[in-house]
């Protein structure tokens, strides 16, 4: 359980941040409904995200992947990345430093 808010991001989309330190955030993005979007954006973070539930097909500078539960990948610095959901469910991202943005 985090003591942290959960924050609307999106039609269907929630984040709640799990745990943080400047140099390392978990935080929990949940997609309610197939079709939820996670809207294409960058940031200067490197991302780890793992899928807990749920299927997702993600795009990656400029490549797609479709990842189910049990899957993970990298997300490097500055790449344009999003998601769509297929199947309702929960991404675990980490991020390296913290997502102070998030705070």
């Amino acid at each position: 359980m985090s003591d942290f808010p959960i924050v609307t991001t999106g039609e269907n989309t929630t984040r709640q941040v799990l745990s943080d330190h400047p140099e390392l955030m978990v935080v929990a993005f949940r997609f309610a409904k197939e079709g939820a979007v996670g809207a294409l954006h960058s940031h200067p973070h490197v991302q780890s995200t793992f899928v807990h539930s749920g299927r997702f097909r993600f795009t990656v500078a400029d490549k797609f992947i479709e990842v189910s539960t049990g899957a993970s990948f990298i997300v490097p610095s500055q790449a344009v990345h999003g998601c769509v959901c297929l199947e309702p469910g929960q991404l675990v991202d980490s991020f390296t430093p913290r997502r102070d943005d998030f705070l």
